[in-house]
């Protein structure tokens, strides 16, 4: 049995004690994992803090930025292990974690060492009142030691979202990956190690939450900054461990996301669109349409049309190249979406397709899939309608007006991402304005460029990522102000 182990300090250690990785496309266990205890957290970050006043502290901005080149050669070295990893932990198609994660790990690298060598700052000639002048002006300097904690359902790619930027301002970091996808974050040490990354800089520590090492980390008193991206309820605990120590967090939390059809839409383009909004990833991302409103004029074949999409999609193996819909990613989880499935009839939803587990007739039927489910007829009040469900699930509703589907889309404690799909330009540009969300998609989805703001509002989160925004939020700007 393969082991998955802490890496701490340019080692790998194990722990306290050993858990099951679990291949969620048939529920069998792929590798331990070493948990680690409060002693290998502890270990991890006086690692880090020695790293981040050591060697990599005195590396100049080039070189950091060429070793971060190298992290991410050395994963598209490793291409296939790393999808190998991820499709094992996630159960996800291999052909989404080819064309997904594994590349957009290795992109963040690149984005964010280009970025930091190009990144200016403030500076201002300032007239002092007895005439003369002072010079201000800003440098940026690392918060010290970062705690990163991902979640599950992007697990390379969000890792590197964080570790990327974190490392280019000349941070340590402590990363607490997913229980439930461990493997990739230890299988990039060894790229980290490729990259001749000096020991203490990327750091690895399994385990879960509370009394564990995600606790351990979040409340520990030498960890400068939190970052986290996962369920709300989670970043609220987290908010509570860091309040004693006032730690700047970084928070990219859950979402109950709405699509806005209009009747002048492209309407093969919308479908084609909200399809993979909804059912991607089977449909855990956090940045899924879990509401669809549709002008009434074209509710009934909007309906119809993503009934066949959804009826299209092939639940297989992972590595099966006509896959497109993989597993959740456990069984506990798959719990809670079919306790959502059976909630919905509840509350007096039609049922327009799914609502149930797919049956294969072998080893998959041990796995965690479930069907693509579509619901229409339920009012605005519905749980279902109000609460992140997290699986391939959508519900329709039609609307009349413009008002009344901004007012429906924005009708909610979340505020992460819209998409509004419509021929007419004029009407995109002002209806995207009115979202009370962190990125808005006209026509689009899940397109994204690495130097754009990204983060949500409401219960969606805290501070936004990406380009300068990463670097700001992994910095202390420090202002020198000479007299002249």
């Amino acid at each position: 049995m393969k082991l998955i182990q802490n890496y701490i300090d340019g080692r790998f250690v194990s722990g306290k004690g050993e858990f099951a990785d679990v291949n969620p496309a048939d529920g069998t266990v792929v590798a331990d994992v070493t948990e680690a205890g409060e002693e290998q957290v502890n270990e991890a970050v006086h690692a880090a803090r020695r790293a981040v006043l050591g060697e990599w502290a005195r590396m100049g901005i080039r070189e950091r930025a060429s070793r971060l080149h190298r992290v991410a050669d050395a994963i598209e070295k490793r291409f296939d292990c790393f999808v190998q990893a991820e499709v094992a932990d996630t159960g996800k198609p291999v052909a989404l974690a080819s064309r997904l994660d594994v590349p957009r790990a290795a992109a963040n690298f690149r984005v964010f060492a280009d970025l930091v060598k190009m990144s200016g700052l403030e500076s201002f000639q300032t007239e002092t009142p007895d005439g003369s002048n002072a010079l201000n002006y800003a440098v940026r300097k690392p918060l010290g030691v970062v705690g990163v904690i991902t979640p599950w359902n992007l697990p390379l790619l969000l890792l590197t979202w964080k570790v990327a930027p974190a490392l280019a301002c000349g941070n340590a970091v402590v990363v607490k990956p997913s229980e439930e996808t461990p493997a990739t974050a230890t299988l990039l040490a060894e790229a980290m190690q490729d990259a001749e990354i000096p020991k203490g800089v990327y750091n690895v520590v399994h385990g879960f939450g509370p009394g564990s090492a995600g606790e351990f980390l979040t409340k520990h008193a030498d960890v400068d900054a939190i970052t986290f991206t996962g369920e709300s309820r989670t970043g609220a605990a987290i908010m509570k461990s860091v309040a004693s120590t006032v730690k700047p967090v970084s928070f990219e939390l859950g979402g109950k996301n709405a699509a806005i059809v209009f009747a002048d839409c492209n309407f093969d383009e919308a479908v084609s669109g909200l399809s993979d909004a909804v059912f991607l990833n089977t449909g855990q991302v956090c940045l899924c349409a879990e509401r669809i409103y549709v002008e009434r004029e074209i509710f009934n074949p909007f309906v119809e049309a993503l009934k066949r999409k959804a009826n299209s999609l092939h639940a297989g193996w992972p590595g099966d190249e006509r896959t497109d819909l993989g597993p959740l990613i456990s069984a506990q989880h798959r719990e809670k979406v079919l306790s959502y499935y059976r909630l919905a009839g509840e509350e007096g939803a039609a049922l327009v397709t799914g609502g149930g587990v797919p049956k294969f007739g072998d080893t998959r039927d041990q796995g965690f899939y479930v069907q693509p489910t579509i619901y229409t007829g339920l009012p605005e009040t519905a749980r279902c309608v109000k609460e992140e469900i997290f699986g391939p699930v959508c519900h329709i509703a039609p609307f009349d007006s413009e008002d009344e589907a901004i007012a429906m889309a924005n009708d909610t404690k979340y505020g992460l991402a819209a998409s509004i799909w419509t021929s007419n330009l004029k009407r995109g540009h002002r209806v995207a304005q009115q979202m009370n969300v962190g990125i808005t998609w006209v026509n689009c989805w899940f397109l994204r460029d690495l130097r754009t703001p990204f983060g949500g509002a409401g219960l969606s989160g805290i501070g936004r990522e990406g380009g300068m925004h990463s670097l700001n939020f992994y910095s202390e700007l420090n202002n020198i102000c000479i007299r002249l």
